[in-house]
């Protein structure tokens, strides 16, 4: 398997959006009912990425991995609300990719990207259940800074703790 990192282009959010899918799919189904996850479709998902990829794709920039002709993950950067910060908002990896060093490689990329976004630190969000995605960020160096929130997923409210990482 070569994994390649590279930056998306005008093409790749429409599968970046069913790959996100698969992945919250896989991800949250743990703590999640299936309905609430299952609410909202790859193609859904994909527009949603496209226009978000359309309108900030001069502040943002999304990275994807691929193997050959397969998109296998990508990850997601940019301002932050956060004063003195910038944001990683997505890592996503194929599921049948989880523990292949994609996940790690994209964090890598987006570490050695943030500094051009501005800002100090580093800084993200994950669902407080998600241990999985914790334990991964944890690992790449990333720290809970007792920052917390409640955001929807699918219109369910589900608590998220921020992380932080120095840049």
């Amino acid at each position: 398997m070569v994994v390649l990192l590279r930056s998306a282009n005008e093409t790749d959010p429409i599968h970046v959006g069913a790959l996100h899918q698969r992945s919250r799919l896989a991800a949250y189904s743990e703590f999640l009912p299936a309905d609430v996850l299952a609410a909202r479709s790859a193609e859904a998902f994909g527009d949603w990425w496209a226009e978000r990829f359309r309108w900030e794709q001069d502040t943002h920039r999304m990275t994807v991995a691929v193997d050959g002709d397969e998109l296998v993950g990508f990850s997601y950067i940019g301002p932050s609300e956060t004063p003195g910060a910038a944001e990683l908002y997505a890592i996503h990896v194929e599921p049948s990719r989880l523990g292949t060093g994609v996940g790690r490689d994209l964090m890598i990329r987006a570490l050695a990207d943030l500094p051009a976004i501005g800002g100090d630190r580093a800084v993200l969000w994950v669902l407080t259940e998600n241990h999985t995605a914790r334990a991964f960020y944890e690992s790449g160096g990333w720290k809970p800074d007792g920052e917390t929130r409640t955001e929807p997923v699918n219109d369910i409210p589900v608590p998220q703790l921020r992380y932080a990482h120095p840049l």
